[in-house]
């Protein structure tokens, strides 16, 4: 079967030109060529933000009504769609397919939250700050906004940002990830179906040179983005440059904290779940153990009993548990990771580079579960962001070292933390110094009506996603002072206004 082509959706049509450039996209499970994508040309993405740019004039004055009225059709038509989508997300990215079904649903919450956005755009209002002078605020939206998303979550992580700007009156080119780009196309067509008008939302496929159009295009008013730390960092450092708002949410290097008195079957759970699901590459994935010694021997030995369970295989099998990673390169990349733990002395528990897999092929970008014991903080697989299903073993001896090590760490995306001591969960999630803290919770990604989003080198702006900080960054403020006279009132006074 030939390959698919796979090309921009500007506005509500697919581009009719011929493309430069273009890449190939996989099915991580077979190693086949399955697509060939568009890349786009900086006069492309020119193109595309002044045809948005034209559309946000109407639809940033539609009503909120309108609005809303579109925000529930696509929720609706999300929603029905979703196994179509899921089943797109899995061919591309090699997740299993119940994985791509929970991002799906998770990015559903966002659409959820967004439907509110009548309640949320209220703004304040004072009578007589003055004498019969009022005064109030309101919201608006910025124009044209550009989102950039990254391959790990191709639906949920657009739908962090996507329906709150639309929501807010915003005109949206969106660049997704090359290596599984389909989901985005198919999510902004449901946009079309729920009455978007043309332009409003729009597909444009690329590399660095589509990125960098749009942080250089002065019409685009702002950029949400999510990839690694070094890369969010020149899209936060050109964006501001180039006078954007910019939330650019990096890498991560999430640890998990067991204490003596902890659950241990629950904490191996956890460690599991959180430690191989989707292959590891997780922005919120645990990639770090931190086994108070008196306990780290049973521990592994449980995670090592729960890990012998796990089955490796093509996405959409019967009771596959962790898919392939998303490119040959990158499962490389993963397995040099382990051979220099290896190197540098940490303990193999588990060795990942063996093993066999179901479904797929042998081409498929495979490669199953990983567990290190006796990982210490200078080894490469402690300080770097692996992205894959390797997890580390760092023992200490007590709450304190591990709450310093955590709080040494460059990064500050997620963490949590596993014990039935209170007084210690509490006194931990108010020092440590990391954006989302859990509580014998393996993954704490928050809630939709809250934001996403880390500290440190997890992080570089100010502003986190959805909830209410994702509005603020997708509006901006206008304060009013008004006075109508009363029909009493005349005469002049020419001196400087006095607040009575």
């Amino acid at each position: 079967m030939s390959p698919t082509r796979i090309t921009h959706l500007i506005g509500h049509s697919s581009w009719d030109g011929t493309a430069e450039r273009t890449s190939e996209v996989f099915n991580p499970a077979t190693g086949e060529v399955t697509g060939t994508l568009d890349l786009a040309s900086k006069a492309l993405v020119d193109e595309v933000v002044a045809k948005a740019a034209k559309a946000q004039k109407e639809w940033g004055d539609a009503s909120i009504a309108k609005r809303t009225r579109v925000l529930f059709a696509f929720r609706q038509l999300l929603d029905e769609r979703k196994e179509e989508i899921a089943k797109t997300i899995t061919a591309e990215h090699g997740k299993t397919h119940p994985d791509a079904i929970g991002e799906i649903n998770r990015g559903l919450e966002v659409v959820e939250f967004a439907c509110g956005i009548g309640q949320i755009l209220k703004g304040g209002y004072n009578e007589n700050v003055s004498t019969r002078i009022d005064a109030y605020s309101i919201l608006q939206p910025l124009g044209v906004v550009g989102v950039i998303s990254p391959f790990n979550f191709p639906a949920m992580v657009p739908l962090w940002f996507v329906p709150v700007a639309i929501a807010t009156g915003n005109a949206v080119v969106i660049k997704p990830s090359e290596k599984d780009p389909s989901a985005v196309n198919l999510i902004a067509d449901l946009w079309r179906e729920a009455g978007l008008p043309d332009g409003v939302m729009n597909v444009v496929h690329g590399d660095k040179e589509a990125v960098d159009a749009l942080l250089e295009n002065p019409t685009v008013k702002s950029i949400s983005f999510v990839g690694s730390t070094p890369i969010a960092q020149y899209v936060y450092e050109t964006g501001t440059r180039n006078g954007k708002r910019v939330q650019a949410l990096g890498g991560a290097k999430n640890h998990m904290l067991v204490l003596p008195d902890a659950d241990l079957d629950l904490a191996a759970d956890a460690a599991v779940n959180a430690g191989y699901g989707a292959a590891g590459e997780r922005c919120m994935a645990i990639s770090v153990l931190l086994a108070v010694d008196t306990v780290a021997d049973e521990l592994i030995a449980k995670i090592k009993e729960r890990t012998a369970t796990l089955t490796t295989g093509e996405g959409m099998g019967d009771g596959v548990d962790m898919g392939p990673l998303v490119t040959a390169a990158h499962r490389d990349k993963v397995k040099g990771y382990i051979d220099a733990g290896e190197a540098e002395g940490a303990t193999l528990v588990i060795d990942g580079r063996e093993g066999e897999w179901t479904g797929g092929t042998k081409d498929g970008f495979f490669l199953l579960p990983t567990l290190f014991d006796g990982v210490k903080p200078e080894m490469s697989i402690y300080t770097d962001e692996i992205f894959g299903p390797v997890l580390s073993v760092v023992r200490v001896h007590s709450f304190d070292e591990g709450l310093q090590l955590i709080n040494d760490n460059p990064f500050g995306n997620g963490v949590t933390i596993f014990t039935n001591d209170g007084g210690a969960a509490r006194r931990f999630q108010h020092e440590v110094q990391v954006g989302m803290v859990g509580i014998n919770v393996p993954i704490p990604t928050p809630m939709a009506y809250y934001s996403f989003g880390g500290w440190k080198n997890s992080l570089f702006g100010d502003t986190h996603a959805h909830g209410m900080e994702g509005v603020h960054f997708f509006t901006k403020t206008k304060a009013v002072t008004q006075r109508w006279l009363d029909p009493s009132h005349g005469g002049l006074n020419l001196g400087f206004p006095q607040n009575d």
